[in-house]
């Protein structure tokens, strides 16, 4: 048995565009925009999605959005949705990237929220 939530909304942008597409969402959506300190290629947009750490990521890949499922358990929520469908197409650090069907990327990453934020928010899997 383990426990996952939704957790993470990163704006995954060209590295060359990152500045910009960090102070045009800082501004749009009227939250500041701070570096994440060891993290570069990340900005956080502290408060821009109640409930979500929202940032710009910086990826030398096309733009998107992508989603982070955080869990207490990476392995066994990666085989749970791969069982869905989604595809595993490669990991970083103790996070594995996923496709979902209909082409859409997400990842699984190791629990980083306190206790009360996930305990309100993870669903059980058996």
């Amino acid at each position: 048995m383990h426990r996952s939530r939704v957790s993470t909304l990163l704006l995954d942008v060209p590295t060359a565009e990152a500045p910009a597409a960090s102070a045009f969402w800082s501004a749009a959506l009227g939250v500041p925009a701070e570096p994440v300190p060891g993290e570069e290629q990340f900005t956080s947009l502290p408060g821009a999605v109640p409930g979500l750490v929202t940032a710009v990521q910086a990826v030398d890949d096309a733009p998107r959005y992508h989603l982070d499922i955080e869990t207490d358990d990476v392995a066994a929520e990666t085989d749970r949705l791969l069982g869905l469908g989604a595809v595993e197409v490669g990991r970083w650090l103790e996070c594995v990237t996923l496709r979902a069907p209909g082409g859409l990327l997400l990842c699984v990453i190791p629990r980083h929220s306190s206790d009360d934020e996930f305990d309100a928010a993870a669903r059980t899997w058996s």
